[in-house]
């Protein structure tokens, strides 16, 4: 398989919000600051579909009639440190597992395994991605500002399928790389909306992740967000072909520890 095709392989199983330093407007203070946000909330999925392998002796299947559509709990951790007025590195570690119970209206058959429709079967979907972002601040006003980067993302990923007598598992790791973006509109010192978009496409497959978060200054130290996170992609290779669409209603606490 070649480097690309294992790229886009870990984007199928599916791979921000841009910490509020840039966001809220504290970019007067050129000082290398480190920045912590939690992030949580409920996740739903919209799609979920699967195939393994990808040819005459795979069945492609909606795993999500299996697993549901949620909600299912998320949460993603970052912390960044800005490196001066125009610059900042950014690491997230953001788990997701989702798992569930149904019954196959049809046989399927999966990594090499038959399971028979008309029988309970469990499934269970892995994808915990960690991720380090380089950020270059293109343009600061007063009231808006605009990032753009690259992602090294590095994702573990795994699907697994158990029925009475039969059980399997398909896992991959590897390497994503991504283009980032990210815009702020401040309409007060206190508040923020930031959209944040991350993102990578080819012949072989697709990824991205975009949220739309609004931030609350509470403190010189704290801050609280709501948002709206859609991640979508997929991928369609030889070994796998899998897409996958997921829904994230978000709040996140902001610290800085200085």
């Amino acid at each position: 398989m070649s480097w690309l095709r294992a790229c886009y392989t870990g984007v199928g199983f599916i791979g921000l919000s841009l910490a509020p330093a840039t966001v809220l407007g504290q970019e007067e203070d050129p000082s290398p600051r480190l920045i912590l946000e939690l992030e949580g909330g409920p996740v739903w999925q919209s799609r979920n579909d699967v195939q393994i392998p990808n040819d005459e002796t795979g069945t492609r299947f909606a795993l999500d009639d299996l697993t549901g559509s949620g909600p299912f709990p998320s949460f993603r951790l970052y912390a960044e440190g800005r490196l001066g007025r125009k610059h900042g590195l950014r690491l997230l570690v953001a788990p997701l597992s989702i798992e569930g119970t149904g019954v196959l209206s049809s046989p399927v058959d999966f990594n090499g395994f038959r399971f028979e429709s008309g029988k309970v079967t469990e499934a269970s979907y892995r994808f915990d991605s960690y991720r380090l972002t380089y950020r270059y601040q293109l343009v600061e006003k007063p009231k808006w500002s605009l990032n753009i980067g690259l992602s090294a993302k590095l994702r573990a990923a795994e699907i697994k399928v158990v029925q009475e007598g039969v059980s399997t598992s398909y896992s991959n790791t590897g390497f994503v790389p991504l283009l980032y973006a990210a815009a702020a509109w401040r309409p007060s010192p206190r508040w923020a909306l930031a959209l944040d978009v991350e993102g990578a496409a080819a012949s072989q497959g697709r990824a991205f992740d975009a949220s739309l978060k609004l931030y609350r200054r509470v403190s010189d130290r704290w801050s609280v967000s709501l948002g709206y996170r859609t991640l979508e992609g997929g991928a369609d290779v030889e070994d796998v072909y899998t897409f996958a669409w997921f829904h994230y209603a978000m709040v996140s606490v902001v610290f800085r520890p200085w």
